[in-house]
């Protein structure tokens, strides 16, 4: 993989932390508009209960009828966070409203304030999460085929009726979050593509490698399997500035300063040539 040839997309500002005190929550449109002139080629939505944010599937929603070329993602969707066959209602609408530009990216939560509180809001026990989040993606998969019925061991549905069809035989591309040993088999065997957040760029081109073994171990194409990478950069030609402004959008965003985030996420700063040789370690 050559990285200087890689498609780059945006994150959406959408957490209320991250705006000026004037700023107005339509803005984030015309910013995602702005990004695709600029020819980003995707915007992406983080999902949360841990602060006040525009919620994710409403955002892209707002912007799938203003967009035309751009991929609208999620980076990464909760699905415990929402009842499953309305999900998959909402994520065929938007892929329809966009024109079939939707990639959903989902994960299960972190420990800690990332994940388990959000599973008690939610109701649903923290325990078996990997099998549930495996099963709520194959539901959406088989309602977006026209199933009025679905057997899993924690989902069990019978006389569905129809739901919305997304414009794309199969539904939009589903990618996985995470690079744990049991994220990258699962994301070979099952998923469309991978959107890991490593520390280590080195650790990428290690997880790339056994998500397409367990692609082949599944009689699965690797060509399948969209490989992609979720990173904080800030491009400046002082790195010291760089990393204040980085320690100011991790704190915002995430609730954490930077030297906390780093030890999860991959947080860059540096000239354009620096940020592209520290992520080209990992290709």
């Amino acid at each position: 993989m050559n990285i200087a040839d890689t498609d780059i997309g945006v994150l959406l500002p959408t957490g209320t932390a991250e705006w000026g005190p004037a700023d107005d929550p339509r803005e984030l449109v015309a910013f995602g508009r702005y990004a695709e002139r600029l020819t980003f080629s995707s915007l992406f939505v983080n999902d949360s209960l841990i602060s006040p944010r525009i919620e994710a599937l409403t955002m892209l929603a707002a912007l799938a009828p203003v967009t035309e070329t751009v991929t609208l993602g999620t980076a990464a969707l909760m699905p415990f966070l929402r009842r499953p066959i309305q999900a998959a209602q909402a994520l065929a609408s938007i892929d329809l409203l966009s024109g079939g530009r939707l990639t959903v990216t989902v994960g299960v939560g972190f420990p800690g304030r990332f994940g388990r509180p959000l599973y008690t809001l939610s109701e649903l026990p923290w325990e078996r999460r990997l099998a549930r989040l495996d099963e709520t993606v194959a539901l959406w998969r088989a309602l977006w085929d026209g199933a009025d019925a679905f057997h899993g061991e924690i989902l069990r549905f019978d006389d569905i009726p129809p739901t919305t069809r997304p414009p794309r035989d199969g539904g939009p591309p589903i990618w996985l979050g995470g690079a744990t040993p049991a994220a990258l088999a699962r994301t070979g065997r099952q998923y469309d593509g991978w959107l890991p957040y490593p520390p280590d760029p080195a650790d990428y081109a290690s997880g790339l490698r056994n998500v397409h073994k367990a692609a082949t171990e599944a009689g699965r194409e690797t060509e399948d399997i969209t490989p992609a990478l979720f990173a904080s950069v800030r491009i400046d030609n002082d790195i010291e500035s760089g990393r204040r402004a980085l320690d100011d959008y991790a704190r915002a965003t995430y609730g954490m300063p930077l030297e906390e985030l780093e030890k999860i996420q991959a947080a860059v700063t540096g000239s354009a040539d620096q940020v592209l040789e520290h992520l080209g370690r990992g290709a």
